[in-house]
């Protein structure tokens, strides 16, 4: 068995939450703010890298400040409260679904010679479910806590669980304070 060196993904928890199951979304992206926040304390702590990734919304510019004053409203600013990311956390801006196309991920978890993934944030069917397919492909061991990702329809997230498990051989037990500590 080789040697586990981790990164904890946080995909899309920075959002302005302004589509039409954006408010349903919030609600849920408030619930798994907190195991997230804790994962993330513990990485902190720990000195593993905690890697931010985003949706751009147009402005083409990895500074995270910008990003959350856009997408800061009365559904974000909750979730802003509990997570965002800290000077000593990376942050990628990606332009599609995956946390992988079309950004520096890949190259950057090489040089922090990371083999296994801690992936959590929203949406679980669409860019959480997206990052670990081309995860997998890149040979990545996967952790997807499932009380760290959400979407707006839980029968699609649950759907998204499954096949992560399934099919990408991740492991989905929700985070403790205890399980998600390398």
């Amino acid at each position: 068995m080789k040697d586990i060196h981790p990164a904890l993904i946080i995909i899309d928890m920075i959002n302005n939450f302004d589509f039409s199951h954006g408010p349903i979304l919030a609600k849920k992206a408030l619930q798994i703010a907190h195991p997230i926040k804790k994962l993330k304390k513990n990485f902190n702590e720990k000195g593993l890298p905690v890697i931010f990734i985003n949706d751009h919304y147009n402005l083409w510019r990895a500074e995270y400040t910008k990003i959350i004053e856009l997408c800061r409203n009365q559904y974000s600013q909750p979730v802003f409260e509990i997570l965002l990311p800290e000077e000593h956390d990376y942050f990628l801006i990606k332009p599609k679904h995956s946390a992988f196309y079309g950004t520096a991920l890949n190259t950057l978890l090489h040089q922090l010679k990371v083999n296994t993934l801690i992936l959590s944030g929203i949406a679980g069917n669409i860019c959480v479910l997206f990052t670990a397919n081309d995860a997998y492909m890149r040979e990545f061991q996967l952790y997807v806590p499932e009380n760290c990702i959400a979407s707006a329809d839980d029968q699609d997230n649950q759907y998204a669980l499954t096949m992560m498990q399934n099919v990408l051989k991740a492991n989905i037990q929700p985070a403790t304070a205890k399980n998600y500590i390398m």
